[in-house]
């Protein structure tokens, strides 16, 4: 431990010249949480997605019906920036990001690798090599809300190993993004992993525009993955049955003085991995070999964040979120997230207050989900809903170094 602490004081008072140095950042984070009832989350429900589905007792009682209350520290995080001397003409930084978020619930608490990569930057070209934010989650818009959760499931929310260019053209940035699977990845017959994006041989690919004027942005962007989601049939014979997808989002921010206004639209299909709605299912299963033909669960996400205010801050965050159903019947397994719920509704309001190296933020989120049942026959869409809902109290402390 000593020498952990000996190497973390050495480099951050490290600078040899303005050509090597870095530099350490980051910030100590509590959130108190309070839920009216039982949830769909990550890591003892820090990362609240959407309110648990009723269970009933058999009084008729609704299990899931219980609230619930945590405080939790495990969104720390400590971030490395580094640069170093020219390299190939270019300008090169790196950046080392992790928390104590873990990995899974079983490793609450356990160091977790956020981001790790190494950049370039030519006069107007930039290559960016290692982990980050999937390009679907744009790193200039995505909401300011205090929950961890950053606006998910109705905001793109992942980072992948990936290699990414981007070009500039005065006001007009190209960004072409080839990214593989890892702490994020699809659902299939394993349960979620990234070996069926690893076994189809081709890297998730993206492409997106982005339009810049006086801090304001506009942009559209495209995403194709193509995944195998077994390399076996159940009946043990060979199978390369694969389904690809497209989908597009388009979004923008604003700054019209003390206000900032955002906004983002994602159409697509196959977003599990996104930590989104959606996924695919089987369609056909040939009864002789067990090959299984696959169709993919169509999502349409919209959502919008207004942010007023400095020394103390106000804000508003709004998502709407729905199943589109599948693009074909359905006869087998469906490997999705919350095949169940045909549309998810969020208004989220907060109050933040910035002193100094501190923070006192104050949130109140409520999410409402329609769940039902799956009409098998009618492309899998979510019939006989009911709206189960969830309040959630977030006050959460800051101190950023």
């Amino acid at each position: 431990m000593k020498k952990i602490l000996f190497f973390i004081v050495f480099f951050y008072n490290l600078n040899y010249s303005q050509d090597f140095g870095i530099s350490f950042s980051g910030f100590v984070k509590t959130d108190i949480i309070y839920d009216s009832r039982q949830t769909v989350n990550l890591r003892e429900g820090h990362f609240l997605l959407y309110p648990a589905n009723r269970n009933l007792d058999l009084n008729g009682g609704d299990i899931n019906a219980k609230s619930s209350f945590n405080i939790l520290s495990i969104q720390t995080r400590l971030t490395a920036k580094l640069k170093g001397p020219d390299a190939f003409s270019a300008k090169t930084s790196g950046v080392i990001e992790s928390e104590f978020f873990g990995t899974s619930d079983a490793d609450l608490n356990g160091l977790r690798l956020r981001h790790a990569f190494v950049k370039f930057d030519w006069e107007k070209t930039s290559l960016l090599v290692g982990q980050t934010w999937h390009p679907m989650f744009i790193n200039e818009v995505f909401p300011g809300v205090v929950s961890f959760n950053t606006g998910a499931p109705f905001q793109p929310f992942s980072r992948n190993p990936q290699i990414r260019f981007s070009q500039s053209f005065d006001q007009i940035n190209l960004i072409l993004t080839a990214a593989s699977q890892r702490d994020f990845s699809s659902n299939g017959p394993n349960g979620f992993s990234s070996s069926y994006l690893r076994n189809s041989g081709i890297p998730n690919l993206n492409a997106q525009l982005h339009f810049l004027h006086n801090g304001n942005i506009l942009g559209v962007g495209l995403d194709f993955k193509k995944i195998i989601p077994r390399i076996v049939t159940s009946s043990n014979f060979i199978t390369s049955k694969s389904i690809s997808t497209l989908s597009f989002t388009g979004f923008f921010k604003i700054n019209p003085g003390l206000v900032t206004i955002k906004s983002q639209f994602i159409y697509g299909a196959n977003l599990a991995d996104l930590m989104m709605l959606g996924g695919y299912a089987v369609r056909a299963i040939n009864r002789a070999d067990a090959q299984e033909e696959y169709t993919a669960l169509r999502v349409l996400s919209i959502w919008s964040d207004v942010a007023y205010g400095k020394g103390i801050e106000y804000g508003l965050f709004a998502g709407y979120s729905k199943n589109l159903g599948a693009d074909d019947n359905i006869s087998g397994d469906y490997y999705v997230r919350a095949a169940n719920i045909a549309n998810l509704l969020r208004i989220s309001p907060r109050i933040q207050w910035n002193s100094g190296s501190s923070r006192f933020s104050a949130e109140l989120e409520y999410t409402s989900a329609a769940y039902g049942k799956n009409d098998n026959f009618n492309k899998g869409k979510v019939i006989n809903t009911v709206n189960v809902s969830n309040l959630r109290v977030l006050f959460a402390v800051y101190y950023f170094f």
